[in-house]
């Protein structure tokens, strides 16, 4: 099977930050999976862009694309938008984005809205194309109509929304084809390369929003036939990256017959976060932080998720995977790892990685002893009568697949030895939220919690110091401290130090799905799953989840709205433990 060939062109990432983040060069040859070496398709040299702003330059007329679908115009030249890149001249090379399954919710919901915010805040290239790729029969005038309901301008009062959406719907294409047809990728080559042909380079980003078992079908035809002549190809794929170490090495060792690590960009849209981004800048750029990051001063760390709805007619495919490979495994183990890894040597991917390899390496394998599951049942909610898991008619009745779960996982590294990290997941519980909580240890010999006492109901526990970082909803940083109430006497109370992101910062936080996918295209690596990352973190939760499925455990039912299985305060009351997320305080 041919293979991905192109110039190896990297892009500058735009100065998004008020200190610009290093990339770093790949520095070592990528290695597959389990003893399977990365073949290597790169060729070429890096081009050499200018470090300063580039000048706005006036719009030129585009080319017509080629036509293979119905209805499919040209490009409309008054549409065309000139752009001020931060660090790269894009002058002379065009972008194509193919966003493949581009008629499933994924992209009409998350993708395409992404995109358009780009656009309208002015972060994508001057000279871009979308292309749609899909097996739904559209024309061009049918794509733009299905994806225009999901676009807005936000908080915008520029006045000009509708001028931007028409401009960006004329750059958005449609091409109808099967995953594994070399004829339909060939004639998306084709219209990619008339919209390229103007220019010296032609970057290529395919977007995969498409079940995971014809990730390596679309790698492979789209490798065959729609790769760029001109510049480099890019991949980005969207877990489930496998549902055990074996299908995940499976998985690595396809696409890597068609693609280099150095071209997947492997997707967990939690990274994207804002909070989960501004982690490494608490940490390491705050001097306050750092020397009570470790086991003398922090007792517990907890990472929680939970939604307030359930499957809701998803099931048939949730029940394939359950929450543990859904939420826990990939996007509460890739917080931990940002969370509790030493300082890195730069800012660059691959050094922020390599820390990230080093912490879940010392993370010991979970336990069933240490893991609770549970399982969401119907109940009525404020008048609304709320099915249960095994209510939704795409779940089969007999399902033993765990909507809850929480597990207590050690890391055996000097920094964090006994201290518990406690994650928990759940679906149909009574909030929507996701949280890192630091629970810090209590004052040795204190004054005021053994001889003063507190103000009426706070407890020891209450009055513990603890850091928070709300990642959603309400962005936010605030840390409880122990503060003595104004007036006569002395009565201590638990109050906050807030930040609170709304309210500090006068702007819209953008999506997550809008800073990986410009991350992607500049070729900045830092919030992309390596492979060895995703390999190691299978390697820790494989055999709990074998030992379940051998055991058929079953989950312990939850009322739909509530807080989750009782199990669950058993499980952190082993490790002397209370569940943060429910204080009085906090709710």
């Amino acid at each position: 099977m041919a293979s991905f060939t192109s110039a190896r062109v990297d892009v500058g990432r735009p100065r998004l930050h008020a200190v610009s983040l290093a990339r770093a060069d790949s520095r070592r040859a990528a290695t597959g999976a389990a003893g399977v070496p990365a073949v290597q398709h790169w060729s070429g040299r890096r081009a050499q862009g200018s470090r300063g702003r580039v000048a706005i330059h006036a719009a030129s007329s585009p080319p017509a694309i080629e036509q293979d679908a119905p209805g499919a115009g040209p490009l409309d030249s008054d549409a065309l938008q000139a752009y001020d890149l931060p660090l790269e001249d894009w002058s002379q090379s065009a972008l194509s984005i193919c966003v493949v399954g581009a008629s499933g919710d994924l992209a009409k919901k998350k993708i395409f809205p992404a995109l358009f915010a780009l656009y309208y805040d002015n972060h994508l290239p001057k000279h871009f194309t979308i292309f749609g790729y899909a097996r739904t029969k559209l024309d061009d005038a049918k794509f733009r109509e299905m994806i225009a309901g999901n676009l807005s301008c936000r908080l915008s009062d520029a006045g000009d929304c509708g001028a931007k959406m028409e401009e960006f719907l004329s750059r958005c294409h449609y091409q109808a084809g099967q995953y594994d047809s070399l004829e339909d990728y060939g004639a998306l080559d084709k219209r990619m390369c008339a919209a390229e042909k103007r220019f010296k380079r032609g970057d290529r980003v395919f977007y995969l929003s498409i079940p995971p078992n014809i990730f390596t079908t679309v790698a492979a035809s789209a490798s065959s036939a729609a790769s760029s002549k001109s510049g480099w190809t890019r991949m980005i794929v969207e877990k489930p990256f496998g549902r055990d170490l074996e299908s995940s090495r499976q998985l690595a060792t396809e696409l890597y017959k068609h693609l280099t690590e150095e071209q997947i960009y492997r997707i967990d849209h939690y990274l994207g976060k804002e909070l989960i981004e501004n982690l490494t800048v608490l940490r390491f750029a705050n001097l306050v932080f750092e020397p009570l990051w470790s086991r003398q001063y922090i007792r517990n760390v907890q990472v929680i998720f939970s939604e307030n709805f359930g499957t809701e007619g998803r099931g048939g495919y949730f029940d394939q995977y359950g929450i543990v490979r859904d939420v826990i495994q990939n996007h509460l183990l890739q917080i931990l790892a940002l969370f509790a890894m030493e300082q890195p040597a730069s800012m660059g991917a691959e050094d922020i990685r390599d820390e990230k390899v080093k912490v879940l390496r010392s993370m010991q394998t979970v336990r069933l002893e240490d893991m609770v599951l549970g399982q969401y049942r119907g109940r009525r909610v404020k008048g609304m009568s709320q099915p249960g898991y095994l209510e939704d008619p795409t779940v089969p009745p007999n399902s033993l697949t765990p909507t809850f779960a929480a597990c207590a996982v050690f890391l055996n590294n000097a920094r964090w030895d006994g201290v518990p990290f406690l994650l928990k997941a759940g679906k149909a519980l009574e909030g929507r939220m996701a949280e890192i909580r630091v629970q810090f240890r209590h004052v040795p010999g204190s004054l005021y919690r053994d001889k003063l006492g507190f103000s009426a109901g706070m407890s020891s526990e209450s009055a513990t110091n603890e850091l928070v970082i709300r990642i959603q909803p309400n962005e936010s940083i605030y840390l409880k401290i122990n503060n003595k109430v104004p007036g006569l006497g002395l009565r201590v109370e638990n109050t906050r130090l807030d930040l609170t992101y709304g309210s500090r910062y006068q702007t819209h936080l953008p999506d997550a799905y809008e800073r990986l996918i410009l991350d992607c295209v500049n070729g900045d690596r830092r919030l992309f799953i390596r492979n060895d990352e995703l390999e190691v973190a299978w390697e820790k939760f494989t055999p709990v989840l074998q030992e379940i499925e051998e055991r058929r455990v079953q989950p312990e039912q939850y009322p739909y709205g509530s807080r989750g299985p009782v199990g669950a305060h058993y499980l952190a009351a082993k490790y002397g433990v209370r569940w943060g997320d429910h204080n009085s305080d906090d709710l």
